[in-house]
């Protein structure tokens, strides 16, 4: 299975009195990832499935990939994806996912850094992982411990 992480883009702060997960992307953001998503299909990448955290600024991140991949199914929403959620509920929830071949995670810091060393069995492993960053890790088997390989990372920057 090739597992695509992608932290959200750019938002902006949450309005007054409303909660930090309805940060909604700015329009630098949403470039940003387009962009990303854009090299990302020179690449080759098209999802099967997208799925993303569901707090707005990761709801719109995915959003904007299914848009730019042309990819037409539902996102589905996994609570494992916040921000304070753990590698461990994520591999979980992946897991689950055995049908996909390509599977996109819309996410958070520094549930995005986590998980990559998680799946790729080197806990102290320190990932940076810029906003709009979309990482490709491959896991060939699905048992209750990753074993994943790293293929790549897409920052903004190279874009």
């Amino acid at each position: 299975m090739e597992l695509y992480l992608f932290r959200h883009g750019i938002a902006a702060d949450a309005p007054a009195g409303r909660p930090d997960s309805s940060r909604a992307l700015t329009q630098e953001g949403r470039e940003r990832t387009a962009a990303v998503v854009r090299m990302a299909m020179r690449a080759g990448v098209l999802p099967t499935l997208i799925a993303s955290s569901p707090y707005l600024r990761a709801r719109q991140t995915a959003e904007v990939a299914a848009k730019e991949f042309g990819w037409e199914g539902e996102i589905l929403p996994l609570s494992s994806l916040v921000p304070h959620g753990t590698p461990e509920a994520v591999w979980s929830d992946i897991r689950g996912l055995r049908d996909e071949e390509a599977v996109l995670l819309a996410g958070h810091e520094p549930l995005m850094a986590n998980l990559a060393a998680y799946l790729l069995n080197a806990p102290s492993l320190i990932v940076d992982m810029k906003k709009s960053a979309l990482l490709r890790i491959d896991v060939q088997h699905l048992g209750p411990a990753p074993r994943g390989v790293l293929r790549w990372m897409i920052t903004p920057k190279l874009t």
